[in-house]
Parts: structure tokens; sequence; C-alpha cells
């Protein structure tokens, strides 16, 4: 392990402007969904199942603008692509604390599909301010990062909701929003390399398809299976503690288990050589599995820590994986699938993991998810040395 590498990395002044860039953008970006949840079911008065049709409706329209999004970034840069977005929040999301349910749904499809793509431009940026050799270090860098910020804007949000009326604070969020994707536009930090700006295009056109290959697949679909594993696990430490009567303990939990996907980043982001992203996935998982055996809550707490470990390295790697594998003139595209991959696993992760738990009890809740993941991983792992001993193998 070698910390020196934090120090390369953050001597470079785009990597710095970059990484401060995300904290403060991401920061309301965390609190959106936890406030428009809490808005639905305590000033509209609706149930739970209401609020999560919105969020669904929110998720997929994510999910569905990430790629799209992204090859606009690879065709028209930043600015082009953020200035829809800004005049989108500005209209879209500062009225819809004041809009009647009904119509806060199609409201919030809209607001998804023209949603800054901020998670595409800052690691395209990121990917841009460092040299190769360095690249797992900065995205490294940049999980702690979203770790903080996931850590600190839903507790302060919660905390705002239950304070102040749920309108005020989700327009407060909204504006905030605004001033972020503003922000981004007025910075505009490059997405590409200096030497591809030099020349003023890729060796791929933007949009070119070739970057799509078994290995590029591969990866997404490790993405996936991450994010299987960590939205099935945060269903089942909810489950788990409201089985045992731990229930006000919820938040300090996910916050150890946060804090073990942290630490698991910056050792990750020092190591002296790359992980395949498989093996990290299969340990994600394997290490997962015997949390459904804790038996109190330290030992709950102290399984979750260890697991978490592997979180954010997992996603590290998914990442530089992929890019490494797509041309640059195709990143932006790339990275919506990336983001896509992820919220499509979030999507099947957390009812894969409720369904599970009502069948067999909340140990199973992070069994079920960990055994799809680890399949995927032992599937991709597979395939990868397939595919190496093929083009090393004389023609």
């Amino acid at each position: 392990m070698h910390l020196g590498a934090y120090r390369h990395v953050i001597a470079l002044p785009a990597v710095r402007s970059v990484l401060l860039l995300g904290f403060l953008v991401r920061m309301p970006m965390f609190a959106t969904g936890i406030v428009l949840t809490l808005h639905v079911v305590t000033t509209l008065g609706r149930s739970y199942g209401e609020a999560g049709l919105v969020s669904a409706a929110f998720t997929i329209a994510l999910a569905v603008s990430a790629p799209w999004r992204g090859r606009l970034l690879d065709r028209h840069g930043l600015r082009r692509v953020v200035a829809p977005s800004i005049v989108a929040t500005g209209l879209v999301w500062t009225t819809l604390p004041f809009l009647p349910y009904a119509v806060l749904l199609p409201a919030c499809i809209l607001g998804g599909l023209f949603v800054v793509p901020t998670f595409s431009i800052l690691r395209q940026a990121l990917l841009a301010a460092v040299p190769e050799d360095r690249r797992r270090t900065a995205l490294s860098l940049d999980s702690v990062f979203i770790e903080l910020s996931f850590m600190i804007a839903p507790a302060v949000a919660v905390w705002a909701a239950a304070t102040y009326d749920t309108q005020w604070v989700l327009l407060a969020v909204a504006i905030l929003n605004l001033v972020a994707a503003s922000a981004l536009y007025v910075v505009n930090p490059p997405i590409t390399s200096e030497a591809v700006r030099e020349v003023g295009a890729t060796v791929d056109a933007p949009g070119d398809k070739r970057w799509v290959s078994v290995g590029a697949l591969a990866v997404l679909a490790a993405a996936a299976a991450t994010s299987i594993v960590l939205a099935g696990t945060d269903v089942s430490i909810v489950a788990a503690l409201r089985e045992t009567g731990d229930t006000a303990a919820i938040g300090w939990v996910l916050s150890v288990w946060g804090a073990g996907s942290l630490v698991g980043g910056l050792v990750y982001g020092a190591w002296h050589r790359s992980i395949s992203v498989f093996w990290l996935l299969a340990g994600l998982a394997a290490s997962t599995v015997p949390v459904a055996l804790a038996g109190s809550l330290p030992w709950l707490v102290v399984l979750l820590f260890l697991c978490g470990v592997l979180c954010a390295p997992t996603i590290t790697a998914t990442l530089d994986h992929l890019a490494r594998l797509v041309p640059e003139g195709s990143r932006g595209e790339a990275m919506g699938w990336h983001g896509s991959a992820m919220t499509a696993g979030q999507a099947i992760g957390a009812p894969l993991a409720g369904f599970a738990i009502d069948h067999a009890g909340w140990g199973w809740g992070f069994v079920s998810v960990s055994l799809v993941a680890l399949a995927i991983a032992v599937v991709g792992g597979v395939a990868e040395r397939i595919r190496r001993a093929t083009r090393l193998r004389p023609a």
C-alpha cells in the first residue's frame, strides 16, 4: 500500500477542483430522494406505497436518461448538456413542492429525464485530470467523497424535514440543486484529456457503438450486481434491526457500514496494483453472507463494517475497468450506462431482499443478493480468463 499516491493526485489543481465541486454538487442530490418521500407522506398525506411509486418513477427516469445524456456529453460537451438541465431544474423542481400528487408523479419523471448527469460529468472530469496510472487512486478518492456526501446529506435532510414544512425544505433542496448545476456550467471542468482537446476529436466518433464489447458488458453486469448487494443489504439492515427491537440504531448502523466502505476505498486507492473487478465482487458477496449469522447488535455492526470495506473498491474497479475498455469519445455514454446498471441493480436488489425476508427471515435478505452477485462474479471471472487465454494464444 502506497499512501503517497494520494499526495500525487491531490497535488493536481484540476483534481482538487473536481473533488470539491463533486462533494458540493452531490450533497443536495443525495438529499432529494428522502425529502421527496417525506413530503409525499407527511405534507400530501399519502401512503408509503404512493411515495415509493414516486421514487420508482424518478429512478426509472434517471436510468433512462443516463446513457442518453452521456451520449450528448460525448457529442456536444458539458455546457450544452447542462444548460437544459438548469432550465428544467428551475421550472420543474422549484414548482414541484407545491403540486398535488397527481401532477407530482409525471413532474418527477420529467425532472428525472433532464437531471444533470452529475456522476458522468464528474467522473469524466476526474479521468481527464489524471494520468492513466493514477486513475484508480483518483476514483477511489472520489468514492470517499461520495460516501461522505451520502453520510451527511440524508441525515441533514431528515432533520430539516422533521423540523420545518417539507414544502420549503424540498424547495430549498431544489434551489441548491439549481445552484450546483449552475456551478458545473460556470466551472466547466474539462471532460476529455488535453491530447484529445488539442486534436479536437477522438479516434472513435462520439456515439460509435464499437465500445460495446463482451468485456464492457461484463463490467456493467458486475456494476449492477454490486448495486444489487448494496440495495439488498440496506433493506436487510432495516429488517434485522426491526426484528431485534433496535430500530433506533438504524441510522448509526448504516453509518458504520458506510464507514467501512470509506476505509476500503482509501486502502484500495493506495494499493500497489489493481484487482480484478470480479474478484472484488466475489469478495463483497462472500463477506456479506456472514452478516446473516449475526446474533446480536455488536456482531451485526462488526460484520457490516467488514463487508462494507469492499463496497467502494468494487464500484471503483468497475469504473476503472470500464474506462480502460472504452475509447474516450464514447466514455460519457459508457459512464451513463454504468449509472443505469447501478440503478437497475438497486431496483432488483431491494425487492429481491424484501421477498427473501418476507418468506425466510431477515438473514436471507443478505444471503439472497449475495448469491446473485457471486454467480455473476464467477461467470464474469471465467469469461475474463477465457478472453485472456484466447488473446495470448498464438495464431
